[in-house]
């Protein structure tokens, strides 16, 4: 292997974020601590990838060493950002994943004001989908299965976010416990 190419890594995703159609943050998550640590570095990334994207039928951009794709639907623009080498089709099926997910919440209405209603439903679609920038899920139907949404329900309720909470609480529990015992057994050897 060439010593001057990266080392392979699961972390893929380094930001994710969803615009309106003035370039206003609605949702981000940054994954890479380092990449942009202040909020104003973030707000000033965030406006040249609009100011770059918000008029171009492109569906990829590279900028700051950054590929960015990205979608845009009625009022709202759609962004998931990797590394410079990271593969674009990855990337895209996260975004994929995202955007439709978000469809099926939203009931096909993929516009600003659906999405600020249901912002607890983004989120967790979001965190299904990506976990500290490493891509968990890329079927829409998985993610709506996982993060208990019907489509002939109302939107999320609170007793489904609880539950969702819970099961993510007892699979960290049981990968400590895991983690636990592995490290007992290797020191008693």
């Amino acid at each position: 292997m060439d010593s001057t190419s990266p080392e392979p890594s699961l972390y893929t995703v380094k930001a994710v974020f969803i615009l309106d159609n003035d370039g206003n943050r609605l949702l981000s998550k940054y994954y890479d601590p380092e990449l942009y640590p202040s909020m104003k570095e973030q707000k000033n990334f965030e406006s040249n990838i609009f100011n770059k994207t918000h008029k171009a039928d492109n569906e990829i951009a590279f900028l700051e060493g950054m590929t960015i794709v990205y979608k845009s639907s009625i009022d709202l623009f759609f962004y998931v950002a990797g590394s410079a080498q990271e593969n674009e089709l990855m990337l895209m099926s996260v975004l994929n994943c995202l955007f439709e997910s978000l469809s099926q919440i939203l009931r096909k209405n993929v516009e600003r004001r659906c999405l600020l209603d249901n912002m607890e439903g983004v989120l967790l679609v979001v965190d299904e989908i990506i976990d500290g920038g490493v891509i968990m899920e890329s079927d829409p139907q998985q993610v709506l299965q996982k993060v208990n949404y019907r489509a002939d329900e109302n939107p999320l309720s609170e007793q489904s976010v609880a539950q969702h909470i819970t099961e993510k609480l007892a699979l960290t529990t049981n990968v400590l416990q895991s983690a636990k015992e592995q490290i007992k057994w290797s020191i008693l050897k």
